[in-house]
């Protein structure tokens, strides 16, 4: 019962369209709510990058490629690193304690950086194993 399109069955690709912002709200709201907590920018990051997998899954790699590639993953990545890192060497400078903003921003950046990362090295995997098969 697979359609002609690249992707899972109707029933899973509408499931997905579903459940794909509730996972991804879910992730932002762990990001925004425990940003004082520990490892939760880690845990919103991996959280994020699952609802992109499971698009990825879904709908084919050739319809998610078309939209975020290797390169614009990995720009989102460095730009991410840099705010987290800038906002870490910005306390660390200045030898006062970090603001609830500064923070705030170094637990989203973090999430998008873990998130996107993990979401680079999974589209890594799977152009690789194309690859293969291709030979």
């Amino acid at each position: 019962m697979k359609n002609n399109s690249s992707g899972m069955t109707l029933i899973v690709k509408t499931i997905t369209r579903i459940t794909f912002g509730l996972i991804l709200i879910y992730g932002i709201y762990i990001a925004t709510e425990t940003h004082n907590g520990p490892g939760s920018g880690f845990a919103a990051g991996i959280i994020i990058a699952l609802s992109l997998i499971q698009l990825m899954l879904a709908f084919g790699k050739e319809k998610i490629i078309g939209k975020i590639d290797e390169v614009k993953g990995i720009t989102v990545i460095s730009i991410s690193g840099i705010v987290f890192l800038s906002i870490l060497a910005f306390g660390c400078i200045y030898q006062r304690p970090a603001s609830k903003i500064a923070l705030f921003l170094a637990d989203i950046s973090l999430a998008v950086m873990v998130g996107m990362s993990l979401f680079v090295v999974f589209l890594a995997l799977v152009l690789l194993t194309g690859r293969r098969e291709e030979r």
